[in-house]
Parts: structure tokens; C-alpha cells; sequence
């Protein structure tokens, strides 16, 4: 299956398809190729009367495909894309009652001089329906698919030495935890480090901490680890911290790091073959200690305590049978925790 940047390469080479489908659970590269599209396959001057944008919830697929069925004017090709293309009323799959569907006669033989982009995210779209069938045969489908949390750290360096600028496996691994698998969030942020530092220079774990507002003394991984010390005074400190920055370190963020963190912990106990544990784990070998340490200062049974105060207090904090505030939630939780 061709990749994004193999797309991209094709449309920068003026290689078109007469459609595409772009679809999937990560909406990085459906934005990425439908961008591209959008502002690069025709001149300013040509948009005018050849480049249309429609949007899924305030459209349909006829009203797609008759301006598909549209020749461009003075130009070699129009563009007929449709954003939010899961919000699109997609109609009948199959023939009506005289063997005649109108999508289907389109997409089975679409003017070579449109370029028609469905851009449908959060999902994948039926590959069952024969409109799908139709536009694989006959155009292009593209699937963006999530990456596993283990694959980040390698996605930020490759992204990073695209741009021409170096990265340290620490700094790509805090980056990963801290920022999630949303890669769009993640290559906003980059673009806006990459800003601050000089282009070929390393970026380093201080960079992070210096431009993506993680405290060097005071964030979700100082917090893990004085966990896993069972330290109450830095513990403390730490949740006094997010307490008075409640805006960079909200509960939900904090929440989701330390369960995500606790999880892994509870999959290491069962991991027969330790040499193997960052692997069978997903995480980058740089936080494997990590995880050893926490699994010798919490046992089994603890494990599954610590996970099942992390789900209360999410429900609490969403408003569940308490009305405590954030700060009072996080210290009962950390108490919960540590004794």
C-alpha cells in the first residue's frame, strides 16, 4: 500500500488519481494529503473556478458527485474535495430499482480531468461497500492507521531529521510519554521547538523541558518516579505544583500518564522473560528501569489497587459521586498510593 509520502511524491510530480479515499483512525496524514491537495495541485488563479470544499455535515454524495461530473475551466483538472467525509449522508450502496446507482456509474468511470478526495477520519470507512471497491479499482485508498505508543519515539526522529535537526533517544522518549500518539499535537509541538533552536544542533531533554512548558522539577514523570520511591514529601510537592499550574498539568493528562504507567507495570509482573520486557511491553528500553523499580515496590495485588484508585478518581474528577476539587482528589489518590 503506497504510503503518504509516497502520495505526496506522485501529486508533486503532477501523477493524479481521478479519486481518492483518505481514511483511518490517525487524522495526521489524511490531513497531511488532503492539505497538500488543497493548496498545491492548482494555481491561485486556477481555484477560482475549478477548486471546490465541501464538508461532510452540510453535504452529500450527489451533491459530491454532480460537482465531480463538472469539466474544469481553463485549467487541466478541478478539485472536488470533501472534508469530515464520515459526517457525509452517503446514501444507497446498491442499485435502485431500475439497476442504476449514480455514485457507483460515477466512481466506476470518473473524469479523468477531477481530482476527488473523500477525507474520512476517526475510522475506517466500510471496506465491504461497493462504493469502497469502486474507488480502490478505479482511484486511490489510503488508510492512516494509529501508531502503537512503542512506535512514537521513532516517528518524532524521523520527523525531526526530515526537518534537518537531531533529537536525543531521551528527549524523543519524554516527548512520546508526555505528549501521547496524537501526532498531529506532537508535530505542532516539534514545529514550534524547531523554532527555538538552531537547525542541525541536537535536541536535548532540556530543550524539552525549557520550550514544551514541562517543568524540570515538577511533571507526570518526577511524579512517577517519586512513586516509585514512595517519596510523600516530593510526591507532595509535586501535586502542590499542578494544583497551582492546574492549565499545563491538568488531572486528566496526569491521570492517563500514571495509568498508562501502572498498566505497563502490571503487564511487566507477568513478562516471563525479562531480557525481553521493554519489547514485550512496547516501551522504549530508556524507561525499562523505570518499570523494574516501580514492580519491586509494588507487588501484584498493589498493582491492581493502584489501577482501581486511578479509575475512581477519574470518575471523580469528571464530577461522579464527589464534589472535591482537583487538588484534594490528587492528594487522597497519592496517599492511596504510596500506603
Amino acid at each position: 500500500m503506497a504510503t503518504a509520502q509516497d502520495i505526496i511524491k506522485d501529486l508533486k510530480n503532477r501523477k493524479f488519481k481521478p479519486v481518492y479515499l483518505l481514511h483511518g483512525e490517525e487524522p495526521y496524514y489524511i490531513d497531511l494529503i488532503g492539505n497538500y491537495i488543497e493548496h498545491h495541485l492548482l494555481s491561485d488563479a486556477e481555484k477560482g473556478f475549478n477548486q471546490t470544499v465541501l464538508y461532510g455535515k452540510d453535504t452529500d454524495i450527489m451533491t459530491a458527485i454532480n460537482a465531480a461530473k463538472r469539466y474544469p475551466m481553463m485549467s487541466d483538472y478541478q478539485v472536488v474535495m470533501i472534508k469530515e467525509a464520515q459526517d457525509m449522508k452517503w446514501g444507497r450502496d446498491d442499485d435502485d430499482k431500475k439497476g442504476i446507482n449514480p455514485v457507483l456509474a460515477y466512481l466506476e468511470n470518473p473524469l479523468q480531468s477531477t481530482v476527488l478526495v473523500f477525507c474520512y477520519k476517526y475510522g475506517k470507512f466500510d471496506k465491504r461497500k461497493k462504493t469502497y471497491k469502486a474507488i480502490d479499482k478505479h482511484g486511490l485508498v489510503f488508510e492512516s492507521t494509529a501508531l502503537y505508543d512503542n512506535k512514537i519515539p521513532g516517528w518524532i526522529e524521523a520527523y525531526i531529521t526530515e526537518k534537518k535537526y537531531r533529537i536525543s533517544q531521551q528527549a524523543s522518549a519524554m516527548l512520546a510519554e508526555y505528549l501521547g500518539n496524537d501526532l498531529s499535537k506532537i508535530a505542532n509541538e516539534l514545529d514550534k521547538l524547531m523554532l527555538n533552536i538552531a537547525r542541525g544542533q541536537e535536541i536535548s531533554l532540556k530543550d524539552i523541558q525549557d520550550n514544551i512548558g514541562i517543568s524540570k522539577e515538577y511533571n507526570v514523570f518526577e511524579l512517577q518516579a517519586a512513586l516509585v520511591k514512595k517519596d510523600a514529601y516530593k510526591v507532595n510537592q509535586i501535586i502542590n505544583y499542578f494544583e497551582a499550574n492546574p492549565k499545563a498539568n491538568p488531572i486528566v493528562l496526569v491521570l492517563g500518564n500514571l495509568n498508562n504507567f501502572f498498566s505497563k507495570v502490571l503487564a511487566y509482573h507477568y513478562v516471563k522473560d525479562k531480557s525481553n520486557a521493554a519489547r514485550e511491553l512496547g516501551v522504549n528500553p530508556y524507561f525499562l528501569k523505570d518499570y523494574e523499580q516501580a514492580a519491586r515496590g509494588y507487588n501484584l495485588g498493589k498493582v491492581f489497587q493502584v489501577i482501581s484508585y486511578l479509575r475512581e478518581c477519574d470518575l471523580k474528577s469528571k464530577g461522579v459521586d464527589s464534589n472535591t476539587d482537583h487538588g484534594g482528589l490528587m492528594r487522597e489518590l497519592m496517599f492511596k498510593i504510596i500506603h
